[in-house]
């Protein structure tokens, strides 16, 4: 039992920096320490303390597992990405990031033998929601290829895919190991009875929660006045041979594109941009300027500045229409009407969501949320996103609370109102009660076993070679054969 709740910051390395699947997969790394890649993202502890690595030796050979290769590179970008991420490696040695990436590389090495696929285009598409995020974080394309030590961009992404396709593929393998495991009710009663009293799990408090969200109305005047504004700057690049890189900067609202010109590198079909983006990046020649165009994030105009193969470099310029102050009144006013409506009894909190919430996911379903880590409706108190959780801690069951004013990510205010439909208060673990949550467990400790019996016998059969400096590491696998 202690060793699902301990933490695996060396698993979460990985798990972390890219969403390898929306499925549950245990991890078991070379420090003995198993976790559900749910639990992992649960558990982050964020901090910028690095234990630092004393050397980088670019073409050290630290092991060969299979096909594989592991260069004691590897171990120092694993330090990297931790502080990359902003997790502590204070405690982290280089013997228990290596023997996470020999697991890695003997995991991907078995999906081979196994015929085990993963499409190179999800891989890219991953590489490009990574590259996009860093480099909304360090600024620029070359921050982030120095950052990762790397000349350029174009071969921190040749790193990035290799890198990728590791993981993925040593994800894959994982998933096979333990995807006919299952426990009967047996067997779940076996295991929490086998807990002692003192040491079965305490479950935290837990909430669901249901919201109405009123938006103030956009009108086609605003909408009219965007479009015009942009069909200027576009006849102005057009006509008068206007800078379109100088348009972005001084009037683009991207913060990730505007102070770099509206430029945007690497666009591919399968890349997570917006449908609309993409078609309009892959519809151009170079040096042509689209129509405005529509987007969830606000009004586009883009200019095509290379075409390389299958991919395009873009620039753009976005801006969102402006939302009146009468507007934002009467949206404001609604929510009101609407909440004095509800806690007067006049209609449900449900009914209110149904019929007049402007938020598409959750209108159909009574505003109710989902818990987008496990994918239930409840949220635990100690674990769920602080605003949401301030918002919610003290409302009583079937309260309504205040209305708050959100922004969303273009800027524009938004009013809502909340309740909390279910509370479910902080509970040593009972069988009957919380048997679902007993069963996962169970069925975790069970597959745990699976994966180290898999772990045994597959390092058994597969050419293993560590280099001599880590022969004095201590393993929980036999890497060393001994």
């Amino acid at each position: 039992m202690k060793s699902i709740q301990k933490t695996s910051l060396l698993a979460l390395l990985f798990l972390v920096s890219i969403a390898l699947t929306a499925q549950e997969v245990v991890v078991v790394d070379s420090t003995g320490v198993a976790k559900s890649n749910n639990q992992l993202m649960e558990t982050v502890v964020t901090t910028d303390t690095v234990l630092p690595f004393k050397r980088y030796k670019a073409e050290g050979v630290s092991a060969v597992v299979g096909e594989y290769v592991v260069l004691d590179s590897d171990i120092d970008k694993s330090y990297l990405e931790l502080d990359s991420q902003g997790i502590s490696t204070d405690g982290i040695t280089r013997c228990q990031l290596f023997g996470k990436l020999l697991e890695d590389k003997l995991y991907a090495h078995h999906a081979k033998i196994d015929s085990i696929m993963v499409p190179d285009a999800e891989i890219n598409s991953q590489i490009e929601q990574q590259l996009q995020y860093m480099i909304s974080e360090l600024g620029s394309e070359e921050k982030v290829a120095s950052y990762y030590r790397k000349d350029d961009i174009a071969e921190l992404r040749k790193d990035l895919f290799e890198v990728n396709k590791t993981l993925r593929l040593a994800s894959e393998m994982q998933r096979t190991v333990v995807e006919n495991v299952e426990v009967t009710p047996e067997e779940v009663r076996e295991f929490f009875y086998s807990i002692p009293d003192e040491d079965r799990p305490v479950f935290s408090a837990e909430v669901e929660v249901a919201q109405i969200v009123i938006e103030p109305e956009i009108t086609e005047e605003a909408k009219q006045r965007v479009i015009a504004r942009l069909n200027q700057f576009r006849a102005d690049v057009m006509d008068n041979d206007a800078s379109f890189a100088t348009k972005a900067v001084l009037y683009s609202k991207d913060p990730g594109s505007a102070s770099k010109g509206g430029l945007i590198t690497g666009i591919r079909r399968n890349s997570s941009f917006a449908k609309e983006f993409k078609d309009q990046a892959f519809s151009l020649l170079e040096g042509e300027v689209s129509e405005p165009f529509e987007t969830e994030f606000g009004w586009h105009i883009l200019y095509v500045e290379k075409i390389r193969g299958q991919e395009v470099d873009v620039r753009h310029v976005l801006l969102f229409p402006e939302v009146s102050q009468t507007t934002i009144d009467e949206a404001r006013e609604k929510v009101d009407k609407l909440r004095q409506q509800i806690t007067s009894g006049e209609i449900t909190f449900a009914e209110a969501a149904s019929t007049y919430s402007d938020e598409v996911e959750t209108r159909n379903n009574g505003g109710q949320l989902v818990n987008p880590v496990t994918g239930d409706t409840r949220f635990d108190l100690t674990k769920m996103d602080p605003t949401l959780s301030a918002q919610v801690y003290n409302l009583k069951e079937g309260e309504i609370s205040k209305v708050y004013t959100d922004r969303d990510r273009t800027g524009k205010s938004n009013f809502k109102i909340l309740t909390v439909t279910n509370r479910y208060e902080e509970h040593p673990s009972d069988y009957v009660k919380d048997y679902e949550k007993i069963k996962e467990l169970a069925l975790k400790e069970k597959q745990i076993k699976a994966i180290g019996i898999w772990q045994e016998k597959k390092i058994k059969e597969t050419y293993v070679n560590v280099n001599d400096d880590y022969k004095e590491c201590e393993f929980t696998n036999n890497w060393l054969k001994k």
